[in-house]
């Protein structure tokens, strides 16, 4: 009888789902690290068909890096991980190459073999200084302290729920293949809730749910959007830093089944002229035990004061923060109120063209929506600072808002950012000088007047596209 020589962990969607619901419920009541490390460590010792551990982190600039640990190694070493940080966009210098990778040991993932193959699982990890001392243009890390922070002196709960749009394109690459076509294939024609049950688009978003669904996301509800080509799959809230992470796995969920279907899933705020564009609506609340703060029967659209001082503080310092919810040259073609996009500094329970809108709500589902968010903003960074903003305001003079827009521009977005103390508060002045770096380099490798037709250059030098072949052709 023929034995297999190889025999990796594969588990099926159901069981999937549970472990990563019961993960996801210990990260969410705050189980001690030390007993999550111990349980964990435990279980990657004893489950003998685990060959790898996928470590993942977010740059500066929120794109996602993974590197495959041998699990013995890990075991033996996880104290000791390091790598080149020289090599990542906005991190260190090559003089000052190396940092350290903490695991995150309640941050684990199980996933599906026939997607990410057998016999790995996933977790994610903190930048470290080599002394071990948190990095400064770790958002993840700066995050976490933050909420965790806000929770033992407060006893405050940040819940967040991204609704994260894409595209779908034909053939692999598409994006880095920009320079070449000077155009995207859709996929589908059909549009918002319109599309056939075995059209490309609904048996790739058929795929990714169900993905999601054994990580745990919680699924809701999915279709496609207004635009050709165009999807979202929306999930339950969570803990702020569980949320921000789910941004990140489900952008690698859908560019994984993309690719594997002779396609690419796209990210890009705005990839087609004259259709609406690609937005991440985040949807915030704040709670303390099981009481939600936002939310009050008798005030305005059923929001709380200290709700709506959570939006004002938001739309005082929406000009400082548009570089971080707008992070490209691409995202601010997105920017334009003739396809619904919300360009304009004020709030609403019905006006889509509003930076902030008021959904209908009850006890558990009081939220504000901030719609001004594009899907390339670092989602570590952008909910931080939203959070910090809505929670404690910047701590300066209030400005009025009324009837103001958001920068229709990068350059303005910069100038904005640069000139701004409350950024500089907000970050830290080494990870500012840093992220404007960035964004300004990319910037200024794309013309300055736009027009309205999507030009290469903004394509070629997004963050979540570029690589090193691509960046050494300007």
């Amino acid at each position: 009888m023929h034995t297999p020589l190889r025999d990796f962990l594969e588990i099926p969607y159901d069981e999937l789902e549970e472990l990563n619901l019961e993960v996801k419920r210990k990260r969410m009541a705050r189980m001690p690290f030390d007993e999550l490390r111990e349980e964990r460590i435990r279980y990657l010792t004893d489950e003998k068909r685990i060959k790898a551990v996928t470590v993942c982190f977010a740059d500066l600039e929120g794109r996602l890096h993974m590197l495959d640990y041998d699990k013995k190694f890990l075991l033996s070493s996880s104290d000791n991980l390091t790598f080149d940080g020289s090599s990542i966009r906005g991190f260190s210098r090559q003089a000052e190459s190396d940092l350290r990778l903490a695991v995150d040991w309640p941050a684990f993932y199980w996933l599906p073999a026939d997607v990410f193959g057998p016999g790995k699982v996933l977790v994610f990890g903190d930048v470290l200084e080599p002394n071990g001392t948190p990095y400064s243009a770790d958002m993840r890390a700066r995050l976490k302290a933050f909420t965790g922070d806000l929770y033992a002196r407060e006893g405050l709960i940040g819940n967040v729920a991204n609704e994260i749009e894409g595209f779908l394109f034909k053939g692999r690459n598409a994006e880095q293949r920009f320079r070449e076509t000077d155009r995207f294939e859709f996929v589908s024609p059909g549009g918002y809730y319109h599309t056939l049950p075995n059209d490309p688009l609904r048996l790739f978003i058929d795929s990714a749910a169900e993905v999601q669904r054994a990580m745990g996301f919680d699924n809701e509800k999915d279709h496609p959007e207004v635009a050709p080509s165009q999807f979202e799959m929306n999930y339950s809230y969570a803990e702020a830093t569980i949320a921000a992470d789910q941004v990140l796995l489900y952008k690698l969920i859908c560019r994984q089944l993309a690719d594997r279907l002779d396609m690419t899933a796209s990210f890009l705020p705005k990839p087609v002229t004259g259709v609406n564009g690609s937005g991440m609506h985040t949807n915030l609340s704040v709670s303390q035990a099981d009481t939600n703060l936002f939310y009050d029967a008798d005030g305005r659209h059923d929001l709380s004061t200290f709700g709506w001082r959570f939006v004002e503080h938001i739309l005082e310092a929406a000009q400082d923060l548009c570089l971080i919810l707008n992070p490209s040259v691409n995202a601010y073609r997105r920017l334009d109120p003739h396809y619904e996009a919300p360009n304009q500094v004020k709030t609403s329970a019905i006006d889509r063209s509003s930076m902030i809108r008021i959904p209908i709500c009850n006890p558990r589902s009081a939220r504000i929506e901030v719609r001004s968010m594009s899907p390339d903003a670092n989602p570590y960074m952008a909910i931080y600072a939203l959070l910090r903003t809505g929670l404690y305001g910047t701590n300066r003079a209030s400005t009025p808002f009324t009837n103001e827009f958001l920068p229709a521009n990068i350059y303005d977005a910069l100038e904005r950012f640069r000139a701004s103390t409350y950024m500089s508060d907000l970050l830290g002045e080494a990870a500012k000088a840093r992220y404007l770096e960035e964004k300004l380099a990319s910037a200024e490798r794309c013309p300055r007047l736009l027009g309205n037709v999507i030009k290469r250059a903004e394509v070629q030098f997004h963050h979540e596209v570029t690589n090193q072949q691509l960046w050494s052709l300007f």
